[in-house]
């Protein structure tokens, strides 16, 4: 078959299909006499694996999949799959983890007013030193009394000062919750953060069928190659 065949199938342009195969995504095209490109079956089917990896995969481990596998390196392959596999776990388990912080903070009275460090440590039987490395790692960021130089913990800070501390107890990194306590300051707060997370769950869910997907039509075209 021609390059455009190829491609309509799936909607793509004819230079797309050629930028597959230049990446090895596509295994290489026997030329007709007058330097033309022919496609196989073998081809199409590898073409169909490659666009039903990327959803789940992203387009560059999708791509390296492939490129594993048209060089014989099936093992390879598989691993890069597995990886995949784990950080989709590691992304459920970090959405358990938030949900299950989050769960804890609910039952808890509203903060009010400001408090310092000291004060704060002792209510959450923390060390200061262990809040002050956390504002190291970005995690809290309290504002200083511009006449003692003290640090001063607002309402908020306080809030994602026991949100940090639920998910520490989890055993999440520091370099994992700073990213998720940003995510609660720039919502504004605890209430529109757990609006995102049934949008959250969706999203992993619909990658883990797309995983499913693409390993279905990887297995296909493993299947052709061996043929």
């Amino acid at each position: 078959m021609r390059p455009v065949d190829l491609a309509r199938e799936h909607g793509l342009s004819t230079q797309a299909v050629r930028n597959y195969e230049s990446a090895s995504i596509l295994p290489a095209a026997e030329r007709t006499i007058t330097g033309y490109r022919t496609y196989t079956p073998l081809h199409a089917q590898a073409l169909r694996a490659f666009l039903a990896l990327v959803p789940g995969h992203g387009h560059q481990t999708a791509t390296s999949i492939m490129q594993a596998v048209n060089r014989g390196a099936t093992e390879d392959a598989l691993r890069l799959i597995d990886e995949s596999h784990g950080q989709l776990l590691d992304d459920r388990r970090t959405l358990q983890a938030v949900e299950a912080a989050l769960g804890d903070l609910a039952p808890m009275p509203q903060e009010r007013g400001n408090t310092f460090i000291g004060p704060l440590a002792r209510r959450l039987g923390l060390r200061p030193a262990t809040l002050r490395k956390w504002e190291n790692a970005g995690v809290i960021r309290p504002h200083r009394d511009p006449q003692t130089g003290y640090r001063i913990y607002s309402a908020a800070d306080v809030r994602n000062v026991r949100l940090a501390h639920q998910l520490r107890r989890g055993g999440y990194l520091l370099e994992q919750i700073a990213p998720l306590i940003a995510q609660v300051r720039s919502a504004g707060g605890i209430a529109p953060l757990e609006s995102t997370l049934h949008d959250w769950q969706a999203r992993l869910s619909a990658r883990g069928r797309a995983m499913l997907k693409g390993a279905a039509d990887l297995d296909a075209y493993l299947r052709a190659r061996e043929l």
